[in-house]
């Protein structure tokens, strides 16, 4: 093994800015990761960045498998690739691992930051 190597990168520590818990997802930079066990504010914890996902999804997206996706941060919801994404918003946070229309309360399964990750200005 190399001498530098550090870990896989499947999970990532972050700082939470306020109580999550398991399964939320949480903005780690240009990342967005799932949170692996609950974590108080203020405490560091720990989020999956690799993986597939069922994530909530918002109402009137209308969303295609294999399609890339934006997380919405303000709705905490993931959106579909015409959505036009705000400041903040993960543009790029994964690919959708299934199909989804315009349905209430609905969950898609995503595969986390796959693709190249940024944030809009």
């Amino acid at each position: 093994m190399a001498t530098n190597y550090v870990q896989e990168g499947k999970v990532m520590e972050f700082t939470a800015g306020s109580a999550l818990s398991s399964g939320d997802v949480v903005v780690i930079g240009g990342l967005i990761g799932v949170v692996v066990a609950d974590v108080a504010n203020g405490a560091q914890g720990q989020a999956a960045v690799e993986g597939v996902f069922n994530l909530p999804k918002v109402d009137a997206a209308v969303i295609a498998a294999g399609e890339q996706v934006i997380y919405d941060v303000s709705a905490g919801e993931i959106d579909d690739s015409s959505a036009t994404p705000a400041s903040g918003d993960i543009v790029k946070a994964g690919i959708a691992f299934e199909a989804k229309g315009a349905t209430t309360g609905e969950t898609i399964a995503v595969k986390i930051n796959a693709g190249q990750s940024t944030i809009t200005a």
